[in-house]
């Protein structure tokens, strides 16, 4: 029986979500697993060292359970330090990654001054200054590592109130407001979870932006020139779970099970469980 799954997703945890839905509004009638490495979380503080390992270990277990067509590595911690040796370890499987939308910002951005909202690991990394230097080179880009807005949305936003949210995100923008940014990249997955909210408490003299479109056009382009597959040879209610785009993670005591169950609910996504 040759099983295959059309997309597959990487995060280290539910920053990556948004992204499978954009993919899904493209192309509804796909097959796609996402998995959150949450034994590893947070990505965003470990080494490039770590951060590769992780990773690598992640997608050995997600071709063993879904073998996907292609992988979109839904995290750009992961994606600026370790997609390079992530391709070499895994040559025969397309891989899309996600990187902060600088590009983007730059031809949005009026006064050059642009914002840049990540984790450490990804604001630290030399590859920003390189699509900095690529993409904005006439602008300033001031960044900031915001890991405990990163672990609020990891762990605390699905059963927030509004007030809460807001709350959660102004330290960020106070920042930025600060430093004149008329333009804010989110530069770390999980934030697209509160893409909204940042965009309504920013205001309209920012523009907020981020990658998911671009992500979802590369992994359709991916997906389109590989070969033909076989027909995916499952039962119907494999195909509806995946379908529906299922989530996993690796790791989850009772209680952010129960949060996630939530969070699976509120985005219209199959609850696939704890794997290991």
């Amino acid at each position: 029986m040759n099983v295959y799954t059309d997309f597959a997703f990487l995060d280290s945890g539910t920053g990556g979500l948004p992204y499978m839905a954009a993919l899904k509004e493209k192309i509804p009638h796909a097959t796609f697993a996402y998995l959150g490495d949450t034994r590893n979380f947070p990505y965003g503080e470990k080494s490039v060292e770590e951060v590769t390992e992780c990773a690598s270990k992640a997608i050995e277990l997600i071709l063993s359970k879904w073998n996907p067509r292609t992988l979109v590595i839904a995290c750009n911690t992961i994606s600026v330090t370790s997609l390079d040796s992530l391709r070499k370890r895994f040559p025969e499987l397309p891989i899309v990654g996600t990187v902060p939308a600088i590009k983007l910002a730059a031809s949005f951005t009026k006064n050059k001054r642009i914002g840049l909202l990540a984790t450490n690991a990804t604001v630290n990394n030399p590859y920003c200054r390189r699509l900095e230097e690529d993409f904005a080179s006439d602008c300033q880009v001031i960044s900031r590592g915001d890991p405990e807005l990163i672990d609020f949305i990891e762990h605390d936003l699905f059963t927030s109130t509004e007030e809460e949210k807001i709350k959660a995100v102004m330290p960020a923008l106070t920042f930025f407001k600060k430093e004149k940014c008329d333009t804010i990249i989110l530069g770390c997955t999980h934030f697209t979870h509160l893409a909204e909210v940042i965009q309504k408490a920013a205001g309209d003299e920012i523009k907020v932006v981020d990658s998911r479109d671009g992500v979802a056009n590369q992994a359709l382009r991916l997906l389109n020139s590989e070969k033909a597959l076989p027909q995916m040879e499952v039962s119907d209610k494999g195909v509806s779970h995946l379908k529906s785009g299922a989530f996993y993670v690796t790791a989850a005591d009772k209680a952010q099970e129960k949060e996630y169950e939530i969070l699976c609910r509120n985005m219209k996504i199959a609850w696939g469980g704890v794997i290991l």
